[in-house]
């Protein structure tokens, strides 16, 4: 219920035949431009924030672009960058959508950095093409702290402080290392001049430039890029904790974050479709030679969960069947919640990522042959920016975010199960829905998430990295305070301060899991309910989440849980929220 901002999604197409093949079989040349605009709106999900695209053709004369990019910001940027041109010259003057490289980007801002410069993709020019690079990814790197002194001692000095320009840079140097290396080798050949020129566009090696920048970065990543020469390339980390899918024929070699994406604009089927593996890259070479690459070796397999429950879209084969099932695990402790009462319980949802796993409840239900009653008892009324505003004005939005269906269950006589995808923050529980759902006199609130609590904060590309702002972490502390254990917050402060001070390869231990240690589930629930129970509230509440072994059953092939269990996949995220928690316990005593 909480609007949770991903980091991003990425779509990439390169044309393996020419343009005029296109123009004879699809009626246009401007195929792949029109691709990649379908492709960027199908995962809108993913970024509202801003939104940007590249494109290479490869077949323009020195003194006329060849590299071309467009970015803007706000809801509606994909429109914007993607707004009607020129019509195509039949002599084939025909620029963006003449392009055989395409590249776009969908984005939310995660770090607080907002503006057109933070737009993807970004761009390192150059006279000479092969050192021409474009970036773009959905990522977010935990040591870029690390990237930046390494930069900054060869002698470089990046404009902005950033992971994507740090990124760019660092990948830009080594394009530049590839490019003179295939220089000394053209001039030992006894080439000259423009024959130089042409070997090094023939013969660039990205494999090389990503063997020796992609070593250097912790974090959840698939990097995309383009060069003016015109390679093509996506790899993904080592972990596999970000998502890429492709698919390749005679025609084309297509990358998205979601499967779905894919399936629906080239009317595919899911199997048709392969998943880049961690640590691999997938290349495409100026000729249209496509390849797989290992770039690093594969580590622990960590893919994110949360794409499952949350962030990708629903319509996905086998995540659709993922949240059924995490909805129907939850059966029992719900009737446990209700005392079995399922005569006088009304089984609703929080619009409109939590649609199928209440489907997925409903089913569990039937299966113990439950006639439940279902009824839609929560709107989304309007979309309002909740995060742009604090302190009051923010929690007045938030009051007016849902509302409900007056006289979908009988006051006082029937129980409300709401299942929602997810609760972080608790500001639209105890803001909006708790008041609202009172308002309908329910003998008793169930609030289910299908999801575990979510205790920890995310360094890999999703909005929550502070740990005060979790309601889970909130209720711990309380806990704590209420129990007289102080000294434990003061130990685990000296822990994390001596670790948040190590290089990250030799931070092996999350320390902040011993806050939560000394309570059970239910404990931590019970203050939730308390913290986020708003003034005058008659209707009983209890909380019911899904468990962890739950989740992991409905999910086995994306094991990685950082944000339930703590058990970050990189040294860099374990650093990062050892510094989270030292950084909170500073703030208070302020």
């Amino acid at each position: 219920m909480e609007e949770l901002k991903h980091e991003c999604g990425v779509a990439m197409i390169r044309l393996l035949k020419p343009l005029d093949y296109y123009k004879e079989k699809y009626g246009t040349r401007a195929y792949g431009f029109n691709k990649l605009y379908l492709m960027m709106e199908k995962q809108h999900n993913r970024g509202q924030e801003g939104a940007g695209f590249a494109a290479v053709n490869l077949h323009t004369e020195p003194g006329t672009e060849y590299m071309f990019r467009e970015k803007a910001e706000g809801k509606d940027a994909i429109t914007e960058i993607f707004k009607p041109r020129p019509r195509l010259k039949e002599e084939g003057e025909d620029g963006f959508e003449g392009s055989q490289l395409l590249m776009g980007h969908v984005r939310y801002s995660t770090t607080g950095k907002s503006g057109l410069k933070y737009v993807h993709p970004f761009l390192r020019r150059n006279n000479w093409r092969a050192k021409n690079l474009c970036l773009c990814g959905n990522f977010n790197m935990t040591n870029i702290d690390s990237v930046f002194q390494f930069l900054t001692e060869q002698g470089q000095s990046p404009r902005i402080y950033g992971d994507s320009y740090i990124t760019l840079e660092l990948m830009g140097h080594r394009l530049d290392r590839e490019v003179e290396r295939l220089y000394g080798e053209a001039k030992q050949k006894g080439l000259e001049r423009q024959e130089i020129t042409r070997y090094i566009d023939e013969h660039v090696e990205m494999a090389n430039v990503l063997k020796t920048t992609m070593p250097h970065f912790d974090g959840g990543y698939v990097m995309c890029g383009l060069t003016g020469s015109g390679e093509l390339f996506a790899v993904r980390d080592p972990w596999g904790i970000r998502p890429a899918f492709y698919y390749r024929d005679e025609e084309v070699m297509v990358l998205a974050s979601e499967r779905p994406v894919i399936q629906t604009c080239f009317d595919l089927e899911a199997d048709d479709i392969r998943e880049l593996q961690p640590g691999q890259a997938i290349i495409v070479h100026r000729s249209g030679a496509v390849s797989l690459e290992q770039i690093l070796p594969p580590q622990k397999f960590s893919a994110c969960s949360f794409e499952r429950i949350y962030f990708s879209r629903g319509s996905d084969r086998d995540i659709y069947q993922e949240r059924k099932r995490l909805g129907e695990q939850l059966t029992q402790p719900i009737l446990e919640a209700v005392g079995g009462d399922v005569e006088h319980t009304v089984f609703s949802y929080i619009p409109n990522t939590a649609e199928v796993s209440f489907c997925g409840m409903a089913d569990g239900m039937r299966r113990l042959k439950h006639d439940v009653r279902t009824e839609k008892v929560v709107w989304k009324d309007i979309k309002l920016r909740t995060f742009i505003t604090e302190g009051n004005e923010r929690n007045d939005l938030a009051a007016h975010v849902y509302d409900i269906s007056y006289g979908s269950l009988r006051p006082y006589e029937d129980h409300l199960v709401i299942i929602d995808d997810s609760i972080v923050r608790g500001t639209t529980l105890r803001e909006s829905i708790f008041k609202i759902l009172d308002r309908l006199h329910p003998k008793k609130i169930v609030m289910v998430s299908s999801s575990p609590q979510i205790r920890y904060p995310d360094y890999y590309g999703i909005d929550m990295s502070r740990l005060e702002e979790l309601c889970a972490f909130r209720a711990a502390i309380a806990l704590i305070e209420e129990r007289g254990m102080q000294q434990l917050v003061d130990d685990t402060y000296r822990r994390c301060k001596a670790d948040a001070a190590q290089e990250t390869s030799a931070v092996l231990r999350n320390h902040v899991r011993d806050i939560y240690a000394p309570f059970t589930v239910a404990e931590i629930n019970q203050k939730i309910v308390e913290m986020l129970r708003p003034e005058g509230m008659q209707a009983p509440v209890e909380l019911v989440f899904q468990s962890i072994e739950g989740l992991h059953r409905a999910c086995p092939s994306h094991p990685g849980d950082w944000y339930f269990t703590g058990h970050y996949p990189t040294p860099g995220g374990m650093r990062m929220v050892n510094q989270a928690f030292v950084n909170y316990v500073e703030n208070r005593k302020r």
